[in-house]
């Protein structure tokens, strides 16, 4: 088994886009992230509960959200990543169906490079259907 080699600054170039990948939710990932978490909120298992408090249907956790999106990232930084800071808002939620799995698109490119202090900024789009579920998603990461 190899270890991936960690990017260098001067690999990359503002726009280049570092990883485009598909990852599924289904009700079984919601049910495996509610157990792993401690999230038994049942706006994520219940159609009945996320239908009285007014959403369309039960909908994916947040951080397993967030942490899905991060996760391709990660895998492109290599073991142990350099990563300096994760953030983004949370603009829709993810409508996970109760039989079938939900595609969230992801997209990561270098949105900007800081070769004084060895940083690059990546931008990540998360979508479903075409729809961004995240907005002002960006990694900050340390490299060579």
């Amino acid at each position: 088994m190899t270890t991936p080699t960690v990017p260098t600054l001067e690999a990359l170039a503002k726009g280049d886009v570092i990883v485009s990948e598909t990852r599924s939710f289904s009700r079984d990932t919601l049910v495996r992230y509610a157990g792993a978490s401690g999230d038994f909120n049942p706006i994520h298992y219940n159609d009945a509960f996320a239908h009285e408090v007014g959403l369309p249907s039960v909908i994916a956790h947040g951080m397993l959200t967030m942490g899905t999106v991060i996760t391709p990232v990660l895998e492109w930084l290599g073991d142990p990543g350099p990563l300096v800071s994760y953030e983004t808002r949370f603009t829709r939620p993810i409508e996970v169906p109760a039989l079938e799995a939900v595609d969230v698109e992801i997209e990561a490119t270098v949105g900007l490079l800081k070769p004084e202090d060895g940083t690059a900024r990546i931008d990540i789009t998360a979508s479903v259907n075409g729809q961004k579920v995240l907005t002002k998603c960006r990694a900050v990461v340390k490299l060579a």
